[in-house]
């Protein structure tokens, strides 16, 4: 079981088809925003996920708006987090390889549930890359993090 923490700045079908396809596969889902019933707008919301995963509050994070463009931002916003926006599966599993990213990024207006579910999964199964090439630069992905000085 892994811990998912998911926000957005609304409820649509793949909202719900996310938290139904999330809870169904036993993952233990933390909502934010709209989803639980709350009233944030998509930066709040985006950074609520960013800040649970950076805590080691939730393993992984799906965030949504409707381009999706702003809720990678404002997770991105949170030292520790490497959200990407994927329209498809392929660039999700790439995004976990190449980027360790930790944070899913969608957009409500281009994605169907039924490919945010295809997507969602593949961002899940995938592991991070574990060669030189992707330690080499994941390591200097948080060495730009990190306070200059």
């Amino acid at each position: 079981m892994t811990r998912i923490a998911l926000g957005s700045d609304e409820v649509t079908p793949l909202t719900d088809a996310l938290v139904a396809a999330l809870r169904a596969a036993g993952h233990e889902v933390t909502l934010h925003g709209p989803p639980a019933g709350g009233g944030e707008e998509w930066v709040a919301a985006s950074a609520a996920v960013g800040r649970a995963v950076a805590a080691g509050e939730a393993e992984r994070g799906v965030v949504c708006c409707w381009s999706g463009t702003g809720a990678s931002i404002a997770a991105n916003k949170v030292p520790g987090v490497r959200a990407a926006l994927c329209a498809d599966a392929e660039t999700a599993r790439m995004a976990r390889r190449y980027n360790d990213a930790n944070v899913l990024a969608l957009s409500l207006r281009l994605t169907s549930p039924a490919v945010g579910e295809e997507i969602l999964a593949a961002f899940l199964a995938s592991p991070a890359g574990d060669d030189d090439f992707d330690r080499r630069n994941l390591a200097e992905l948080e060495r730009m993090e990190r306070p200059a000085g």
